[in-house]
């Protein structure tokens, strides 16, 4: 039998700084006072935690970490940072960081996507400010030392939890080597690298934090402070309010020694905590807008795939080589799935291997890494997602899953045959390959990470049968200049996904780069056709429009866009430069500063008002030019003006004072004609119109204003 822990030799401990435990693997018996859980060892242990030894193997660490994503501060926006950063308003401006904690929909220029998460869009307006723009480097400095504080905090509750089951030593070897294995793994780069999908980081660090504050820092329970960081990280994404189910476990196994007859007591103690995540899920329920879809599978097939992806995710931990960042897995047909009942039956045994492994004090951080697991596992596998399985999702139960396995190796290997010294030297050269392997891994991750191309790409290699990468891929093609190898992946896209909408958009907008109109208005229609309340089909639509020289179904276009989603500004300046080609001041003033009222400060907007002012300024001369020269050409020209100026009337009027000095100036009947055609008085409209044509016809413009003076009668008579 080995030595118990009271009989460790600290000789040994303190000449090999990455020894692990080993002590105490067939310990039978260990204190169960809650008040001396660290022992003499412990205690000094915790006395001597800033040796130089141990800071050099934690400085080692760090740099081992910054190595190892030493290549991703580069990376591009990808995926669902296009909508909640690169083209949400909302993060230009620091003054709209109150709109975020009270208005959901300045989360994401895409209504369907609005959701409330108020701290990550202050990160990211911060973020925005700092790097004076939409430059990654400042978002991934921001996401990358976040993720750094919480490694230390890692290492506190470990640490915490390893000397409350076993007062060694060595707990802090082990705590920071399970720390560097959760810093260095390859699936944690899916997080890290995905700029709005920081809202992982802040939300485990708000657990993490929380946790760590309420076992080192008991003085503060009584006041609930230890639930600030968890609020914090419950406004960042809502899997944080599973914090009162992590803490329950906490108290039960280690405070209530896992006996069910004081499961009471530990709720007692746990209820703060379970009431205010509960309040924190309901006020996020509230704020998120009716707009938000988070999916359209139905709930009975999501939830039949969910134990076979919990099986992957754990596969994941050990052999991370099928990351994708958009997985191809498809909902199940239902409960009756193979794959469902083997995900069933792993994920009992998981909670069966938690329940047992709580009888004994040396394995409950085994039982409480797992029910970490479950507890982070627990929202997205409940609530109906849209994509049934995502790599970031294993972000936050990683936390706890590491801890177990960590624990579990330490006692197997303190049971190993080999002498002590020679177990000490295995396990460091063991570890140090683990983590060189891990890095390595990562550093690989940040590389696919670097662009849409190579991100993309490897979705096509590792899911095939994803029609959303391979249609994002082609994306990227297009973006080059390859319109033919676009098409070629958008049309394998169609075989697996034949209804969606954004496909339609895109397909549309490569066969008008190679001059098929006819297709791709087939095409738009089609995409406006499957999501008529998505303003995307409509704005992309009337982009295409304009190219065409159809500004007025442009501007009704994009007009639809807007009701739809006001937050689009890519529509508004679309219809600013349509209103623009059309002279139509009045109405292009009223969007002008319509759009500064919700982006005050934007460049292109300001630069649409320089001109609206000009053309004011224009008009103010013409009217004195008129005035003081009596030319019908004058009179002319300010009818124009008031026209594009929306003054109808007086449009009117001017055209008409033209004619008094030129009875025959068809171009004043056509303007005539426009006004009232504007104000939909359609006898007086195509009676002047005529009168035009009488004069000159040949005259397009009053044929046409004819025509569609006409047209507007018989819908009217209708």
């Amino acid at each position: 039998m080995v030595n118990s822990p009271a009989s460790c030799g600290t000789d040994v401990v303190e000449n090999n700084l990455g020894a692990i435990m080993i002590n105490v693997a067939n310990s039978k018996t260990l204190s169960k006072s809650p008040s001396n859980h660290a022992g003499e060892d412990g205690t000094r242990s915790r006395n001597r935690i800033f040796d130089l030894g141990f800071l050099t193997l934690v400085g080692l660490a760090i740099l081992a970490v910054f190595a190892a994503y030493s290549n991703h501060f580069h990376n591009d926006f990808h995926f669902d940072d296009s909508h909640a950063v690169v083209t949400n308003v909302y993060i230009r401006d620091l003054h709209n960081v109150g709109k975020f904690f009270t208005d959901a929909r300045t989360f994401s220029s895409l209504p369907a996507n609005q959701s409330w998460r108020p701290m990550v869009s202050a990160s990211l307006a911060l973020d925005y400010y700092l790097g004076a723009g939409l430059k990654p480097l400042w978002f991934h400095i921001s996401t990358f030392l976040w993720f750094l504080i919480q490694l230390a905090l890692m290492f506190l509750l470990y640490r915490s939890i390893l000397d409350i089951a076993w007062p060694q030593l060595s707990n802090r070897y082990v705590a920071l080597a399970a720390v560097a294995c959760y810093g260095l793994h390859p699936v944690n780069a899916e997080t890290v690298n995905y700029i709005v999908q920081r809202g992982d980081v802040y939300s485990t660090l708000g657990v993490v934090a929380g946790l760590v504050t309420y076992i080192r820092v008991p003085s503060l329970r009584r006041f609930g402070l230890y639930l600030l960081p968890v609020i914090l990280g419950a406004m960042a994404k809502p899997p944080a309010v599973v914090f009162g189910g992590i803490l329950l476990a906490y108290i039960f196994l280690f405070e209530e020694e896992a006996d069910w007859h004081r499961f009471w007591p530990a709720l007692r103690k746990a209820a703060p905590a379970l009431l205010v995540c509960l309040l924190l899920a309901a006020v996020n329920v509230k704020l998120t807008p009716k707009s938000f879809t988070p999916s359209t599978f139905p709930a009975w097939a999501y939830w039949s795939t969910q134990p076979w992806v919990v099986l992957r995710y754990v596969r994941s931990l050990f052999l991370p080589f099928w990351l994708s960042a958009d997985t191809d897995l498809s909902p199940f047909q239902g409960f009756s799935d193979p794959r469902t009942l083997i995900g069933i039956v792993f994920c009992l045994g998981l909670l069966s291997v938690a329940f047992w492994m709580a009888k004994r004090r040396i394995h409950r951080p085994i039982s409480f890494g797992i029910l970490w697991c479950v507890f982070a596992l627990a929202p997205t596998s409940i609530v109906v997602l849209s994509e049934v399985e995502n790599d970031h999702r294993m972000f936050f139960p990683f936390v706890g899953l590491i801890l177990a396995v960590a624990c579990a190796v330490t006692l197997a290997w303190g049971r190993s045959s080999l002498e002590q010294r020679a177990r000490i030297r295995t396990a460091q050269g063991v570890v140090l390959c683990l983590l060189i392997a891990l890095g390595f891994g990562t550093w690989k991750r940040n590389e696919v990470w670097r662009s849409e191309e190579s991100l993309w790409r490897d979705v096509t290699l590792k899911s095939p049968e994803n029609g959303r990468g391979l249609m994002n891929y082609g994306l990227t093609l297009l973006g080059k200049g390859d319109v033919q190898d676009a098409l070629h992946y958008f049309e394998r896209a169609a075989f697996f996904t034949p209804n969606y909408y954004i496909l339609e958009i895109n397909t549309a907008i490569a066969h008008g780069l190679v001059r098929h109109p006819l297709e791709s208005e087939a095409h738009f229609r089609r995409a406006i056709q499957l999501q008529p309340q998505d303003a995307q089909p409509y704005f992309y639509y009337g982009r295409w429009l304009a190219s065409q020289g159809r500004t007025n179904e442009c501007i009704q276009a994009e007009k639809i866009a807007i009701q739809l989603n006001p937050a689009l500004v890519e529509a508004r300046y679309v219809l600013m430069r349509a209103y623009l080609d059309r002279a139509q001041w009045g109405a292009l003033g009223q969007l002008v500063n319509e759009t500064l009222q919700l982006v005050p400060n934007d460049k292109t907007t300001l630069g649409y008002l320089t001109r609206v002012e000009n053309q004011q300024a224009d008009m103010l001369n013409a009217e004195k030019f008129a005035g003081a020269q009596q030319t019908p050409e004058a009179y002319l020209n300010l009818s124009l003006l008031y026209y594009g100026a929306g003054r109808y009337q007086n449009c009117i009027e001017a055209a008409k004072r033209a004619l008094r000095l030129k009875a025959d100036y068809a171009e004043a009947y056509n303007n005539i004609a426009a006004g009232y055609q504007a104000m939909s008085q359609w006898d007086a409209a195509i009676d002047a119109a005529q009168q035009a044509l009488r004069l000159k016809p040949d005259f397009a413009l009053a044929r046409n204003n004819l025509a569609w003076s006409l047209a507007q009668k018989k819908l009217d008579k209708k």
